[in-house]
């Protein structure tokens, strides 16, 4: 069968005011969302018509198609109903003509002379990529993408400046630890490395526990949002790579962070530690 999407008015029949026999009715496929809000079920008869109002068609619904994760129609409050070709012709009465239509390739390669040729055939042809199609109608994600990408660099260089300030005040908390050793002949490259381990350790816990609350943060919003839109499109999302890059930006602050604090402290002769 060949679909075709139509944008229009549809109202639920009863059984007792229908004008056609149940076997001269067409068949057809409506969004979801549409069948939730007019509570329209599989084997209900319905009226299409292109304008309010209209006598219309009569028509059996089939099936109830889920939507699809398109960010372009999270915002949009249209439904959406799948007729055969001939019958949304006779429906808008738009003839053998078409808007736009879509052309799948086998290759890469064969694409170029696709759009050649179909550019070639007459005037007013005009054959795009769904990719640059795509690239242009995301121009404001991109945006977003970017402003958020901005944000996150400024927050991980405030950050890091955070954990330094942190850490060199609770190592400088424990400057008579550090005298203690360094006059017990522990050498200051061990109390440094010890300083390091112990911050990595916190890094990596830290992180984990952040990588937990986005999780919860980010299962939340999905929910929240999902629900609104009745969607299924992911609003957000915590990607193996997003998770690798926190818990390597973490440890690597927190062994820089400890090692700068660290090294400043044992530069210090151990009886000036001590106040003396």
């Amino acid at each position: 069968m060949t679909f075709a999407l139509l944008l229009a008015l549809l109202l639920a029949v009863p059984q007792d005011s229908a004008r056609r026999s149940p076997g001269s009715a067409r068949t057809i496929a409506i969004d979801e969302r549409l069948a939730a809000d007019l509570h329209i079920g599989v084997g209900d008869r319905v009226v299409l018509g292109a304008q309010p109002g209209d006598t219309g068609q009569y028509a059996i619904v089939s099936a109830i198609v889920r939507r699809g994760a398109d960010p372009a129609e999270v915002a949009r409050s249209e439904y959406k109903i799948r007729l055969h070709l001939t019958q949304l012709e006779e429906l808008i009465g738009y003839g053998d003509r078409v808007d736009r239509y879509a052309v799948a390739t086998r290759s890469e390669a064969a694409i170029a002379d696709a759009q050649a040729r179909i550019n070639g055939a007459a005037f007013g042809f005009h054959a795009h990529r769904s990719r640059d199609i795509a690239v242009q109608t995301s121009a404001t994600f991109a945006v977003v993408s970017r402003f958020h990408r901005a944000i996150g660099v400024i927050t991980i260089v405030a950050s890091a400046i955070f954990l330094l300030c942190i850490m060199l005040l609770k190592v400088d908390e424990r400057r008579r630890d550090v005298a203690a050793l360094r006059l017990m002949g522990i050498s200051a490259g061990t109390i440094v490395k010890g300083v390091v381990l112990e911050a990595a350790g916190i890094a990596v816990f830290g992180s984990l526990v952040g990588v937990g609350l986005g999780a919860l943060a980010s299962w939340l919003v999905n929910a929240h949002y999902q629900g609104v839109y009745r969607t299924p499109l992911r609003f957000s999302v915590v990607s193996g790579d997003i998770v690798l890059l926190a818990v390597s930006l973490a440890l690597a602050l927190g062994v820089v962070a400890g090692w700068v604090a660290a090294k400043r402290l044992v530069s210090v002769p151990p009886l000036s530690l001590f106040g003396r």
